[in-house]
């Protein structure tokens, strides 16, 4: 894996992580690692129900296996996410509260927090790869080039991370 592969996987980490931070609207993401017993096995939710979001604050799960809905509300209620879904015996409602001001301000500092660990996480690709290209004993010139153009690759990405925060933090905080 290259460089830049290295650190878009970063990113792609980041994005996945952030979408899981809800800005008080229903998202089937906030869902992504809930893990349902079902027959004896641990299945990611996604994989057993439909899950749709008729309104901006609600999200519906609809089972393939209506003997599989209590396990579901189950999961859900441990997951911990704030929500507990309403069980009509045909799916699972979940409505989404409104967000306070002051938990809207905790989300942010979580998500600068995930911005921060991707930051650090681009930071070490580069080190990785500046010392592979010191290894080479390439001509001055040209390990100086190499390492400007990693440096460009690193500013890139540490900017998409900066850009990133600033959409999710103007996304958490409008109401």
């Amino acid at each position: 894996m290259n460089t830049e592969q290295k650190m878009q996987k970063a990113i792609e980490i980041l994005d996945e992580r952030l979408k899981q931070i809800r800005a008080g609207r229903a998202n089937p993401a906030m869902l992504k690692g809930i893990q349902v017993e079902y027959y004896g096995a641990k299945t990611p939710i996604e994989s057993l129900a439909n899950i749709t979001v008729p309104e901006a604050r609600q999200l519906f799960i609809k089972p393939f296996d209506k003997s599989c809905l209590k396990d579901m509300e189950k999961a859900i209620q441990e997951a911990n996410l704030g929500i507990n879904p309403t069980n009509n015996g045909e799916m699972l409602i979940m409505t989404v509260p409104e967000l306070t001001q002051d938990r809207r301000r905790e989300y942010v500092k979580d998500a600068s927090k995930m911005v921060e660990e991707a930051k650090v996480a681009i930071r070490k690709v580069r080190q990785e790869e500046n010392e592979d290209v010191k290894a080479l004993e390439l001509p001055e010139d040209e390990e100086k080039q190499e390492l400007e153009n990693i440096q460009e690759l690193t500013n890139k990405y540490i900017k998409i991370c900066d850009d990133k925060m600033k959409e999710k933090e103007t996304e958490l905080l409008s109401f």
